[in-house]
């Protein structure tokens, strides 16, 4: 299928490792001028020599800490100067966020903060230009919705597939899509720190239909033909990439 992304651009965050590196890479090798955020600089170089040396055009490289107060604005105007506007903004920053039932308030505001609300915030710094050029693709990579217990990003996760919904009806009229894709067990660095190959095995066995562990590269494919032009008449929804790890129908 030829997704026809030519001549567009993107804004990645959480591009370094990952989910968000998989999605950046594989825009670019639609001929997508991607702008990569994380926070280390030393990873967003290596991955713009990746990019480039499959022969894709050399990314921007912002490095940016997406939790500092001012990082919406910022983010938009260095995208902006470096690309002139911005048609797809992929969501991809963020991280689990485990809690007691006693915990802290501040401990709730980081994750809210970080899972959701920065998102909130990059995404409507960026619609006016959107709007103006009647074209775009904001893409959320969220959470799944089937918590085995109390965890503040899942609950900011839920925000955000509520907030993407409302949107996508306000916005879908200047030819702007919005779609969530909750990520099954994908394998990345803090997988492979926090779960031992046995676990993954057993867990693979026991819960996922597929029998294995994602690769950031199954849910890039997705993103990649969400962000692309032939996916015109797809938003306002929230598809899983899981392997059937889901269990209820809807």
């Amino acid at each position: 299928m030829d997704l026809q992304p030519f001549g567009k651009t993107a804004l990645v965050t959480g591009a370094s490792m990952g989910i968000g590196r998989a999605i950046a890479k594989g825009l670019a090798a639609e001929g997508v001028q991607v702008a990569v955020v994380a926070r280390r600089t030393h990873l967003l170089e290596e991955l713009a020599s990746e990019i480039e040396q499959g022969q894709g055009p050399r990314p921007l490289l912002i490095v940016q800490d997406i939790m500092a107060r001012d990082a919406a604005p910022r983010l938009r105007d260095a995208a902006l100067a470096g690309l002139g506007h911005i048609d797809i903004l992929v969501n991809c920053a963020g991280g689990s966020r485990p809690l007691p039932i006693d915990a802290p308030e501040d401990k709730w505001e980081e994750a809210i903060t970080l899972n959701f609300t920065r998102q909130r915030q990059i995404t409507h710094a960026l619609l006016p230009q959107m709007i103006e050029h009647k074209w775009g693709r904001i893409i959320n990579i969220t959470g799944k919705s089937e918590p085995e217990g109390l965890n503040a990003a899942f609950a900011a996760k839920a925000a955000v597939h509520a907030w993407a919904k409302g949107l996508s009806r306000e916005i879908g009229q200047h030819g702007i899509t919005v779609n969530c894709i909750p990520p099954g067990r994908i394998m990345s660095e803090q997988i492979r720190r926090n779960y031992p190959e046995d676990y993954r095995k057993h867990f693979a066995e026991e819960e996922i239909p597929v029998r294995y562990w994602g690769e950031p590269e199954d849910l890039a494919a997705l993103a990649v033909f969400l962000a692309s032009p032939v996916a015109r008449y797809i938003t306002g929804t929230v598809i899983p990439v899981d392997g059937g790890l889901r269990r209820y129908q809807f």
